[in-house]
């Protein structure tokens, strides 16, 4: 194995502990609101200083494998699509924690009805938005392009939870009731699990790029009739 290959290698390795950080935030932060434990939210926001030195540090590796080997081909994809792969992960990370923000911030203080949850498909959001990441994840450690596309079918899937979640809030919203405050708070949660959901996509696409970025860029084209 060469020096590039060496440090390609680990690039990967750390971008992969990244996103099982990551991963940890988002599954945390469903559990903390569920049991409204803040001693878990507080772990999350620890957890998201490492997320940050992460993103810094493969920033800094993936400049240096650049100015020290000058990639060419698939090993320049590699990196060019490792720059943005962190960057959508620190953002799933900082959605996480700011789900987390509102128990440990005790801005919300108290369970939610299960009807009202139910009503809005709270969990069944949050549980696609997790299997997303992680099959984003997974794509991106197997190289696996099929299952990377299956994060776009999850992607469909969680906007129309999205779409009736947000229509069933508004009529609670529109009643004006005391607990308007509560509302708001979830309806803010299901926003950010709409953008995770976004953020796994992107994920998913630039795994595409630089494993199979050729069918990729032709597949966009339809082939014309010969002459």
């Amino acid at each position: 194995m060469t020096t590039l290959e060496n440090h390609l290698s680990q690039l990967k390795e750390n971008i992969v502990g990244m996103m099982q950080l990551v991963e940890g935030q988002l599954t945390k932060s469903q559990q903390a609101f569920a049991k409204q434990d803040v001693a878990l939210a507080k772990e999350i926001h620890q957890i998201e200083s490492r997320v940050d030195a992460h993103d810094l540090s493969i920033d800094k590796d993936c400049e240096n494998i650049i100015a020290l080997y000058n990639p060419v081909a698939s090993d320049l994809r590699f990196v060019l699509a490792s720059f943005k792969i962190v960057a959508h992960l620190e953002r799933i990370g900082d959605h996480a924690d700011k789900i987390a923000r509102y128990v440990r911030k005790k801005q919300i203080k108290h369970k939610y009805d299960k009807e009202l949850l139910n009503s809005v498909r709270f969990n069944e959001m949050f549980n696609t938005a997790i299997e997303m990441v992680n099959m984003a994840i997974q794509a991106f450690v197997d190289e696996d392009t099929s299952m990377a596309r299956q994060v776009f079918v999850q992607d469909a899937t969680l906007n129309e939870i999205y779409q009736a979640s947000t229509q069933q809030i508004d009529r609670y919203t529109s009643d004006a009731t005391p607990h308007l405050d509560r509302l708001l708070y979830l309806f803010s949660i299901i926003n950010k699990l709409e953008r995770v959901g976004d953020l796994a996509k992107n994920i998913a696409e630039e795994t595409i790029f630089y494993t199979d970025a050729k069918t990729l860029r032709h597949q966009k084209f339809k082939k014309l009739p010969e002459l």
